[in-house]
């Protein structure tokens, strides 16, 4: 019995770990300010995300080295990263694609998507029934005062789907422009591309999973 006990003990333990290749990131840049949105509920769903068990930022043992170096250089500039997703499980992706489906919830419709048809989030980019997110090298993030957290002003807000989030989006202030462009050269510089639908969204260059879509829960 005694052995048992043990073995299953040892199961649980290893069952509770990450990946091979994959960290939590807040302990390799313990300053950077996480808040996941899939695991509240201000989102564009509206509710809690499935596979979103805690506030814990998950990347690749990679793509959180270049972070790391992202951070490093804003530092010195009295900033901050604020990551408000990175890796993300399949089955969350399947619950958006599950909610894309059904045409009359739209909660939130009014703060994320008001110039969007929810019947057009597939065609128009914004979802996908694959996520890059699910190999675990990208991450949805903007830039904060270090000391005050207040965000840089991007002219929209993050999962904001519409053409006021694309990268080159014209209308709206210089400084506005500035700040998306400065958080554009910054990740570029440190091995990360961006979408250019979403100011918000980079991808390692090099990420180490390009094929896997991976499932494991956030906790």
């Amino acid at each position: 019995m005694k052995y048992y006990i043990v073995f299953l003990f040892f199961g649980f333990h290893a069952f509770a770990q990450l990946p091979i290749g994959f960290v939590h990131v807040k302990e390799q840049i313990p300053d950077l300010e996480v808040e996941l949105r899939y695991y509240g509920n201000y989102n564009f769903v509206g509710k809690h995300i499935d596979g979103y068990y805690e506030n814990k930022l998950v990347l690749t043992e990679e793509a959180t080295r270049a972070l790391k170096a992202v951070q490093k250089d804003l530092r010195k500039r009295g900033l901050s990263l604020k990551v408000f997703d990175g890796y993300r499980p399949q089955r969350a992706v399947n619950n958006f694609v599950t909610w894309a489906h059904k045409l009359n919830d739209t909660i939130n419709k009014r703060i994320f998507y008001p110039e969007v048809k929810k019947e057009n989030l597939f065609k128009e980019g914004y979802i996908a029934s694959r996520s890059g997110h699910s190999r675990g090298s990208t991450v949805d993030l903007t830039i904060v005062n270090a000391k005050t957290k207040i965000p840089l002003d991007m002219g929209s807000k993050f999962d904001y789907f519409g053409e006021r989030s694309w990268v080159n989006y014209k209308n709206i202030t210089e400084k506005q422009r500035a700040n998306r462009l400065f958080l554009q050269r910054i990740m570029n510089k440190h091995g990360f591309r961006s979408y250019a639908k979403e100011w918000w969204h980079f991808t390692l260059r090099h990420e180490p999973f390009p094929n896997d879509y991976f499932d494991f829960p956030i906790r």
